[in-house]
């Protein structure tokens, strides 16, 4: 089973503070120390606030992701309980945006020009911060406990828990 971050809008106050950790974490840079122009500001999630709610968007790391199988480049791929892009093998064709029923995935610029003169845009989406943090770093500076990775050992003990208040309630 794939793990995911499950937010909880009841919870959540738009703060955007997942936003920037999600960039610091990507970037391995001070973002707030350097010249805004000489990196590109692109997360991995989104935040989506209306008037009652508000609550990031995040890839939901499928278990039969309908961007893998939409992938013409083969840059996407499962490992580790994550679905990711292999940004050296994509080539922009936006298969997965469309395909992506969560809206999570997006195309950035890489800063490096086509032959047309225009930029190359690559697949851009939450990777659970493989490789470059402990946990999702969104989940780790949450100020509000919103956010939670959800692995296969919760959802199993969340059903088992359900189960056996059911058959309590059902004996008493």
């Amino acid at each position: 089973m794939n793990y995911f971050v499950k937010a909880n809008p009841n919870r959540c106050i738009g703060c955007r503070t997942c936003v920037i950790s999600c960039v610091v974490a990507h970037e391995g840079k001070r973002i707030f120390e350097i010249d805004p122009d000489s990196y590109n500001f692109n997360p991995r999630l989104f935040v989506v606030k209306t008037a009652r709610v508000s609550a990031p968007i995040h890839c939901r790391h499928c278990e039969t992701p309908a961007c893998l199988s939409s992938c013409a480049s083969g840059a996407i791929y499962l490992e580790d309980h994550r679905v990711i892009i292999d940004s050296h093998k994509c080539v922009g064709c936006k298969n997965c945006l469309m395909a992506c029923p969560f809206g999570a995935v997006e195309l950035v610029e890489t800063g490096e020009s086509l032959p047309d003169g225009s930029l190359k845009r690559i697949a851009h989406k939450c990777d659970l911060c493989a490789g470059v943090a402990d946990s999702p770093s969104c989940v780790k500076v949450c100020l509000t406990d919103a956010l939670q990775l959800v692995t296969e050992e919760d959802l199993l003990d969340n059903i088992l828990e359900k189960r056996r208040s059911a058959v309590a309630s059902a004996v008493i």
